[in-house]
């Protein structure tokens, strides 16, 4: 019997399990369905590098196939290990900007502005710069400047500059526009994930119960004075392999679900809750009709402009000269965690406006020291540098779906990647701002040569296809459990599942709409935030004597 129950072991499920573990009284259990975050790859930076090439870590998610990309499925990395998405991303500490805050709170979810939510983004960083009124020290995530950046980065800021836009030292700080060097959630040379900083250091807890390679196959529930109450969780060991088991809860605990953008709708689904005939359809008994759950999927959709430059050397590129250098990386790295292989390889970007008229940044940079081709999956000779944009708030809207009842089954994503005119408006003055920021004179002088296979787009028109033909994702999936009051909202601003008891979710899912950048800071926020929420319903539940009514078990 335990306080509270958790699935998913990423960015937010470590949080809360740590964070509520504190309190010795509280009994908390985690469920991961991946490994415990052993491997090398996960620790070494640039690990990331071939966990991408070869799927490792993750769950090997891609889309069904997206007429705005021209037919093409894309590809969806999501994290199945210890610390999640966390423990397989490019390490990018950015929080998006503040109007995306207040534009939640705005929406109807009181407690969500920037000026709610920002105490939260201190409390969990530790930023090896300092603490200040945007910054804070002492929280569990390490945050730091990279420890050996790239010596080619400096030509890409000054590139920035020359194209006219500001150097900016701190995309976190008072202004998020301008380019610069990303900070990094790293800590000696290492990668720093959720789980590292909030999971690992606590596994001795006699009040902690992490669970490993077990997938959750539904949450159980009750009916209890005439609404649905989750009671505890049903699981398979061995990753999905083994014996089913089941988990409850005490009377007034929770479970909170934490499986991502993907996998917390598909657990609701599973377990009743969700859009009534798409459950009868799969032959799923309807706990609770939640139309809301699997709606507003969205992300960042994103193109990438690759440029051949034989001068400089990096990771990516076959080559003699790439060889050795990873060599000495890797004796380098093992020997005093410095080098090339401490690179998050996104190791510079911006915030720009596709249009002056813009308020804030609509577009995002990511400048890799390397050809990066489908993701870093594709081998490739020789070496260069790439430079992502992404369109930071798209309108389109997709759906999360259920393809089987069999939880070991992948959902249906469909991202629906620029089903609106807007995206592909903002996406192609995006892709000519990145085309002219690349051919300034400090990148110029280097010798590069944009790649053929978007050097001949040249007509808006030609562009247009280049990117249908080329963009993807930038790994920000979110919304398919949405925050509000209305009728498609699956959670209130408490994170609690509207219409029942005992359940919320907590994660990249419940944003309204994704944030102006990288997620897995605001993720972190979200649950450091919802630590809180939780511990005041506990508080409140324990001041007031319970009574419990005769309940009904549901046979969904």
């Amino acid at each position: 019997m335990y306080d509270y129950i958790i699935v998913g072991g990423g960015s937010a499920g470590s949080v809360l399990a740590g964070r509520l573990t504190e309190d010795p009284t509280i009994r908390v259990a985690l469920l991961e369905a991946g490994p415990a975050d052993k491997s090398v790859l996960i620790h070494c930076p640039a690990g990331l590098a071939l966990m991408a090439k070869y799927e490792l870590n993750g769950w090997g998610y891609h889309t069904v196939p997206q007429p705005g990309l021209n037919g093409r499925r894309g590809y969806q990395p999501r994290g199945k290990v210890l610390g999640g998405s966390s423990s397989i991303n490019a390490m990018v500490y950015a929080r998006g900007h503040a109007r995306d805050y207040d534009g939640w709170a705005a929406q109807g979810n009181p407690g969500w502005s920037f000026a709610d939510v920002l105490p939260y983004f201190k409390r969990s960083e530790h930023n090896e710069r300092g603490a200040d009124a945007l910054h804070g020290q002492g929280g569990p995530l390490n945050v730091m400047d990279l420890r050996s950046p790239n010596p080619f980065l400096p030509a890409y800021i000054e590139a920035g500059q020359q194209a006219g836009y500001r150097h900016n030292p701190d995309f976190n700080g008072p202004e998020q526009e301008g380019v610069g060097a990303y900070q990094v959630t790293h800590k000696n040379g290492e990668r720093w994930s959720a789980a590292k900083g909030y999971l690992t250091p606590h596994l001795g807890r006699t009040n902690l119960t992490v669970i490993t390679q077990a997938l959750t196959t539904r949450v159980l529930t009750q009916i209890q004075d005439g609404q649905p109450q989750a009671t505890g969780v049903e699981y398979r060991a061995e990753g999905g392999r083994g014996d089913l088991q089941a988990l409850q809860l005490k009377p007034g605990g929770e479970v909170v679900v934490s499986a991502g953008a993907f996998g917390s709708p598909q657990l609701l689904m599973l377990s009743g809750i969700g859009p009534a005939e798409h459950l009868r359809s799969h032959g799923i008994g309807v706990v609770h009709d939640l139309p809301g759950v699997g709606e507003n999927l969205h992300d960042h959709p994103d193109v990438v402009i690759v440029v051949n430059a034989p001068k400089v050397t990096d990771l990516f590129g076959l080559s003699a000269t790439g060889t050795l250098a990873l060599l000495r990386g890797i004796f380098e790295w093992r020997r005093a965690r410095s080098g090339m292989l401490t690179t998050n390889f996104a190791e510079g970007g911006g915030f720009i406006k596709s249009s002056p008229d813009e308020a804030i940044p609509d577009l995002q940079w990511h400048f890799v020291v390397g050809k990066l081709v489908d993701h870093g999956r594709k081998t490739v000779l020789g070496h260069g540098y790439s430079c992502h944009v992404c369109l930071l708030r798209p309108k389109s809207r997709g759906t999360l779906r259920l393809a089987s009842a069999d939880p070991q089954v992948a959902p249906l994503i469909d991202p629906a990647f620029l089903q609106d005119p807007d995206d592909m408006a903002r996406m192609v003055r995006g892709f000519k701002l990145t085309r002219q920021m690349l051919q300034q004179d400090a990148l110029a002088r280097h010798g590069g040569i944009e790649s053929k296979a978007s050097a001949s787009a040249k007509s808006d028109a030609q562009i247009e296809q280049f990117i249908r033909n080329h963009a993807d994702t930038i790994y920000h999936p979110v919304g398919t459990c949405r925050m509000g009051n209305d009728a498609l909202a699956v959670v209130d601003a408490e994170l609690r599942v509207h219409g029942m008891s005992g359940l919320r979710v907590v994660d990249a899912s419940v944003m309204p709409q994704v944030v102006g950048g990288n997620t897995n800071a605001p993720v972190i926020m979200m649950a450091e935030k919802a630590v809180d929420m939780i511990r005041a319903a506990r508080q409140a539940t324990q001041a007031v004597p319970a009574t419990r009514a005769p309940v009904l078990e549901t046979t969904a």
